[in-house]
């Protein structure tokens, strides 16, 4: 049995659009970051020494859970990636993880780090819904 690969040019965008991902989310996070070191009162414009009221530390709280989350998901969309990266350096990439097929290039572009094809995943999600039944 031949063994499956991509084909160079394949292999080369999708590194390409992997650099190009982590790139992009490492700056999001980075920006995050320096939104954080500003400070709340210095982002808000309030530089007074007037303490908060309780609805502004809600509001204050609630957005830093919300940036919190948001930095959480990009770490984990950072930790797919780079495990896209080693896939591809492996010869592994592009192919399902459960049949072995290969994964439709439209749907690597929207998600280069997906690891199932679309019926693989859809057959994955059914399952979990009905377990949480």
């Amino acid at each position: 049995m031949a063994e499956k690969k991509l084909s160079a040019d394949k292999l080369k965008f999708f590194e390409d659009l992997i650099r190009a991902e982590l790139k992009e989310s490492m700056a999001y996070i980075e920006s995050i970051n320096q939104e954080q070191s500003v400070g709340s009162r210095e982002s808000s414009g309030d530089l007074s020494s007037y303490a908060y009221h309780q609805a502004d530390q809600g509001s204050e709280t609630n957005y830093m859970e919300h940036t919190v989350m948001m930095m959480e998901s990009e770490r984990e969309k950072i930790r797919k990636l780079n495990d896209a990266m080693r896939r591809l350096r492996d010869g592994q990439f592009g192919f399902c993880e459960m049949c072995g097929e290969e994964i439709p290039s439209p749907r690597l572009q929207i998600i280069p780090y997906a690891t199932l094809c679309i019926d693989c995943k859809e057959k994955m999600e059914t399952k979990k819904r009905k377990q949480r039944r």
